[in-house]
């Protein structure tokens, strides 16, 4: 075999964009408005709700940028967290992620794209449409990184395309609603609402996915250099079709009309469009969430395969195939995937699986502070822009998002510290021999 053919392909920043933008653009942002407008009447403050979820994404982005390019080896939080503060943190981030922070919620979009493609074909199983799509997903992104990556590109492109058009569309098309979105006394008040703490709380899901790109940093062309930009570009990108989105379903759609609605993409298209219209945009979502369904078994593996490299009782997860593809952890997450498919009791799951995730983000931000301190002579081709002040916009509320959750949804909270203690009990189990990972690695 030549050796060029044992070179592994590496990640553009283009293709670092499209997982970036695919991981965030998932269920979220069709689903969640119709419980929002449920307490928020405003249409100032509905929008700021976005605007503020989407503040907290690109104040993390730039900070994991800096960390990314300090500390530039795939893994995400799993590394970071073990660098800055002790092994034991970053195997529990790991073990989080592993288990159910890409497993779940690639399940749960397949088994959404299921359901949005009935709207097209009443006939279809919607189960069997959703492990047909992972096994074929898995397949690419099992054989070549480089067709995985184009594939990655081209769906994520037709989503941008796509959602563009009907941001289009629906300022063009159909009678606004009378609805202000200019900011007034009633729209400055919602802000400092319990409600609009409630509805953040969803908004931050739907933006999960900011740093989706980190999980593979080892793959990127030139991290240093592309990461950050890439975390940014992709944040932004997401920032500008949500808000856009949201700005279109409040115009076309009465406030009665998407109060309590779960599939509030339907809702608004059917508005716009008529009834066929609604089908139509239930079968071009199902379409929309191949892309973050692709992203996710696409980036997940390579946290899973970093741990092998590092603790012996998981070493049979570190090899990789000659095209520089981590396959053992590919077909793992594959099969948990499919467990929550077939057995789709997993949704209480996603709820603390989510409190303990967002708590992981807290530390990693805040881990920036203490690697300046304890490591300032660090090379750090990437300095986080605008700090201290970003790290501590991004601390300041996503430390209030997981105090409200800690408070409204203690069962939930608890379950997910309960889940770490057992990750914890794993970590001293599996005797770990940890082999040294310089925290300046390039």
């Amino acid at each position: 075999m030549p050796e060029l053919t044992r070179i592994p392909y590496k990640i553009t920043f283009l293709t670092g964009a499209s997982i970036v933008i695919a991981n965030m653009v998932g269920t979220g942002v069709f689903t969640s408005l119709g419980f929002q407008v449920m307490g928020i009447q405003s249409g100032f403050a509905l929008l700021m709700l976005w605007l503020v979820g989407g503040l907290i994404a690109l104040c993390g982005a730039v900070c994991y940028g800096e960390l990314a390019a300090a500390m530039p080896r795939s893994g995400g939080e799993y590394h970071y967290l073990s660098q800055i503060y002790h092994p034991a943190l970053g195997f529990l981030s790991g073990w989080v992620s592993a288990t159910v922070g890409f497993a779940a919620p690639t399940a749960l979009a397949a088994l959404a794209l299921g359901e949005y493609a009935k709207s097209l074909w009443p006939n279809l199983q919607p189960t069997w449409l959703s492990v047909a799509v992972v096994l074929a997903l898995t397949l690419v992104h099992g054989s070549s990184t480089r067709v995985g990556s184009r594939l990655q590109v081209i769906i994520t492109a037709l989503k941008v395309v796509v959602l563009v058009v009907f941001i289009g569309a629906g300022m063009v098309i159909g009678e606004g609603q009378p609805l202000s979105f200019a900011p007034d006394a009633a729209g400055w008040e919602a802000l400092v609402s319990p409600a609009f703490a409630v509805s953040l709380v969803y908004v931050s899901y739907a933006y999960s996915g900011w740093n989706a790109a980190v999980y593979v940093t080892g793959e990127i062309e030139n991290p240093k250099r592309n990461l950050s930009r890439i975390l940014l570009a992709g944040t932004a990108v997401v920032l500008l079709l949500y808000v856009g989105l949201n700005y279109v379903f409040l115009r076309s759609t009465p406030l009665a009309g998407l109060s309590g609605q779960v599939e509030v993409g339907f809702v608004a298209a059917t508005s716009l469009f008529g009834p066929l219209g609604g089908r139509l945009m239930g079968g071009v979502i199902a379409a929309l969430l191949v892309s973050t369904i692709s992203s996710m078994i696409f980036a997940g593996p390579r946290i899973v395969q970093t741990m092998g490299e590092d603790i012996s009782a998981l070493r049979w997860l570190a090899p990789r195939s000659s095209a520089g593809i981590p396959v053992r952890a590919l077909l793992l997450q594959t099969a948990i995937t499919m467990a929550f498919i077939l057995k789709p009791s997993f949704k209480e799951v996603l709820v603390y699986a989510g409190f303990v995730l967002n708590l992981f983000t807290f530390l990693t931000v805040l881990g920036l502070f203490v690697l300046r301190l304890r490591k300032p002579g660090l090379p750090r081709p990437y300095r986080a822009w605008g700090y201290p002040v970003t790290p501590l916009i991004f601390l300041g509320l996503s430390g209030w998002t997981l105090a409200f959750i800690l408070r409204d949804k203690p069962t939930e909270s608890l379950y997910g510290l309960a889940t770490l203690g057992v990750g914890l009990l794993v970590y001293f189990l599996t005797k770990r021999t940890v082999r040294s990972v310089p925290a300046a690695q390039g």
